[in-house]
């Protein structure tokens, strides 16, 4: 979850200056939509409804071609409510935060969607409004591909975050082979090399000498062993998934054209490591034993293979 959320339903303006990647992304926004519904743990909200408040902000993909006036050719407002309406009749919910992230799930299916903050609040619980606020990507999203029967499948990758003792390690093969063994895409990831980094005292300089600092470091891992192929872009990282190959993450493309990259120092390794298994859908995150991603995340987290 990012620091932005709650700009989410700021002015645009806010929004934009605070989120704006190297290519700003159109959105669209549904507010103060208000459906009454059975949710809730509590004895109290069992057996009758309650209103509920939904505001959605979502990101969409710029269409490719002119949209000359055609419905057809953007998201939809229907889409978001069509999403909310589903959801609300496919179950009856405990938690608000389950309803959200089941409403964004729904909502990044749509092609155009990229990313989308859902605000869902209790109306009717207390003099004011009680509520939760999630942001999801579509990278969020397991990629898919097909295989040689023409079956489609999700393609879910091993992200592992190695720290210089584990890349220098006489038997990172053998761990590698460990890694290989288990049939899943894997993705390496590395901190700062263990050489001194130029010191600058400008932050967004700094960042960017720290970034490309460990992709010295990528490339270094690479060296060790032929299985590693590095890659920067997102399009790089899913067909090398495809192919089952070994990557190891070069980041400086992706942190920096992103809008939600971490809060974390950039030489933080394992919080970027952590950052880029919740974008690619990743089965779990392994660490060195000792070593703990930033808490709250969704993806799995383990210790590496001995």
């Amino acid at each position: 979850m990012t620091s932005d959320i709650h700009l989410a339903f700021a002015h645009p303006q806010a929004r934009a200056e605070a989120t704006a990647p190297a290519d700003p992304r159109d959105r669209i926004s549904l507010r103060d939509h208000v459906a009454e519904v059975e949710i809730g743990a509590f004895q109290a909200e069992r057996g009758h409804t309650q209103r509920v408040r939904f505001n959605v902000v979502v990101e969409v993909r710029p269409h490719p071609a002119p949209l000359e006036d055609d419905v057809d050719r953007i998201l939809s407002y229907d889409r978001i409510t069509e999403a909310i309406a589903a959801e609300l009749v496919a179950e009856r919910l405990n938690l608000l935060e389950t309803l959200a992230e089941r409403v964004a799930e729904r909502i990044l299916l749509e092609p155009q969607a990229m990313r989308a903050f859902v605000r869902v609040e209790k109306l009717d619980r207390g003099p004011g409004a009680l509520g939760v606020e999630i942001v999801r990507t579509r990278a969020a999203q397991p990629l898919r591909a097909v295989d040689a029967a023409g079956t489609e499948t999700a393609v879910q990758p091993l992200v592992v975050y190695l720290d210089n003792a584990t890349i220098d390690a006489p038997d990172l093969a053998a761990l590698l082979d460990r890694l290989q063994a288990g049939g899943a895409p894997v993705i390496l990831c590395v901190g700062l090399p263990p050489q001194p980094v130029a010191q600058t005292g400008h932050r967004a300089v700094q960042r960017r000498i720290e970034l490309l600092a460990m992709e010295q470091n990528a490339w270094r891992l690479a060296a060790r062993d032929r299985r590693c192929i590095v890659v920067a872009s997102r399009t790089e990282i899913d067909w090398a998934m495809k192919q089952g190959q070994m990557i190891v993450w070069a980041p400086s493309k992706l942190v920096l054209d992103s809008t939600d990259s971490p809060d974390a120092q950039t030489g933080d390794g394992l919080a970027l490591a952590l950052w880029l298994a919740e974008h690619v859908a990743a089965l779990r995150l392994l660490a060195p034993e000792g070593m703990n991603a930033p808490r709250g995340s969704h993806v799995e987290q383990g210790t590496l293979p001995r």
